[in-house]
């Protein structure tokens, strides 16, 4: 990523939140790296140093603040990075894919050679990937240490660190701490929850979430309030699958969505998080992206494009989304049919409403055809929804945000039952690819060219328009 170091220096002296996670300054005369929207005061221009990610300023020496806490900067928005490629890598670097596996694998995940990844990655990023791993992981293990009460035994191992000595001598040898001294000030969370701080760019349209997504809302699986949503997780972590429950709420004034998860959760740390902000769409550039749609998002700015936990789940509701009202009663049969319950222990201190998890692609690849039409699906939609859950299980079907678009796109599209507007949407919210654009109306198609490359977020203004439309 080219970085103007004038601008970066504008950025930081107005602490322009657009550019909160987008780049990295640090600071000669203290050894800080800081994110351009820390509150302490600015610092003399020749002592500034930018930086297009945290691991790059820690590599050039510096070491995080602990006042503006880099670990808590927003994500990036796919189309800000040049290399998707680069994209894909991060993305699952971020939920630990390094831990088990090498760089060699890593590329053959995202189906190019490790060779040119690395090229890949250094431009974008400023280090190799390993650099990249290890910060991130020193980074979760701060953000666990501030906002847990999780032992640092279990912190160390659920960070990718194999151990607490190799924790303890990272820490001492990157940043000049002990975990003690990170810890003073931590959450006062107890021991059933974890409670975490997921910043974001604002504007954020939260009412607006939450309105779509009490819409939308299985019971037993979610439940929304005027304020709050909740829901069950599954998760897969070092040890195996871990489930357990989520609350989230709006903390506009410091631009943080807050999180109060189970502590069941906590072995599968990486991936609760980066689910967390793929769900919430936290990595978004709003201003970018209203200025883009201009009219069309000038009622709701700050709009996001959710997504969910699970692959499987966003293409059972983008399947059933076609049946307008019937939706939600049918995934709520899919629920009380083949989810079995979450164990008891997971859901302490749980919202009352929640008592099941949604089903996984592993639970309904091998029911028959006759099984769910038996509770009122479609033909149709039966036969893409098992299709679907069985290439899964196979492994011939991904459905991440690091997946390849086309190959991804041409699976679904091959997918016996399958309609364009449900593989878009599968597109939105799964792959979590700006562009796409569920409408079959080729009108509408036409007019959506001008919203390019955000005809996602153009598509849940439409929706939203739409809905209040009906309901006024």
């Amino acid at each position: 990523m080219q970085l103007d170091a004038d601008q970066c220096f504008d950025a930081l002296r107005a602490r322009d939140r657009r550019f909160d996670g987008r780049f990295f300054v640090g600071v000669s005369s203290t050894g800080i790296y800081c994110r351009p929207v820390c509150a302490v005061r600015t610092p003399r221009r020749e002592n500034c140093h930018f930086f297009p990610s945290a691991a790059a300023a820690e590599k050039a020496g510096f070491r995080p603040c602990l006042r503006c806490r880099p670990e808590l900067a927003p994500g990036w928005g796919l189309p800000d990075i040049a290399g998707r490629l680069a994209q894909a890598a991060a993305a699952l670097i971020e939920q630990g894919f390094l831990d088990h596996a090498g760089t060699e694998q890593l590329a053959a995940r995202v189906g190019v050679s490790a060779r040119h990844l690395r090229r890949l990655f250094r431009a974008e990023f400023g280090v190799s990937m390993l650099e990249l791993a290890q910060t991130q992981r020193l980074l979760l293990a701060k953000q666990c240490l501030t906002q847990t009460t999780l032992p640092v035994s279990h912190i160390a191992m659920a960070c990718g660190f194999g151990s607490q000595r190799r924790f303890h001598a990272l820490l001492r040898q990157r940043w000049g701490l002990r975990a003690q001294q990170i810890r003073r000030g931590a959450s006062s969370a107890g021991a059933d929850t974890l409670e975490l701080a997921l910043a974001y760019r604002p504007p954020l349209a939260w009412q607006v979430w939450l309105e779509q997504a009490a819409a939308q809302a299985v019971p037993g699986v979610e439940h929304v309030d005027a304020e709050r949503y909740a829901r069950t997780l599954r998760l897969r972590g070092r040890d195996g699958a871990c489930e357990g429950w989520m609350l989230a709420w709006n903390d506009a004034a410091h631009c943080t969505l807050r999180v109060r998860a189970s502590a069941s959760l906590a072995a599968a740390m990486p991936q609760l998080l980066a689910r967390l902000r793929r769900m919430f769409d936290l990595g978004a550039s709003p201003q970018a992206v209203d200025a883009r749609l201009g009219e069309l998002a000038a009622s709701a700015p700050g709009v996001r494009v959710p997504g969910h936990p699970d692959g499987f789940e966003t293409l059972a509701r983008s399947l059933l989304q076609r049946r307008g009202e019937r939706a939600v009663p049918l995934l709520a049969r899919m629920v009380d049919a083949f989810a079995a319950p979450p164990l008891p222990e997971t859901m302490t201190a749980a919202p009352v409403t929640l008592n099941r998890c949604f089903p996984s692609a592993e639970e309904l690849a091998g029911r028959a055809d006759s099984e769910l039409q038996r509770i009122g699906l479609p033909a149709d939609d039966t036969a893409a929804l098992l299709h679907c859950a069985r290439e899964l299980c196979a492994d011939r079907l991904e459905l991440q945000p690091w997946s390849a678009l086309d190959t991804t796109l041409a699976a679904l599209r091959a997918a016996p039952g399958m309609d364009e507007p449900t593989v878009q949407r599968v597109a939105m919210q799964a792959l979590g690819w700006p562009d796409a654009f569920a409408s079959g109306d080729p009108g509408l198609l036409e007019q959506a060219e001008r919203w390019r490359p955000w005809r996602a977020y153009a598509a849940m203004h439409l929706a939203l328009r739409s809905a209040r439309e009906m309901h006024p």
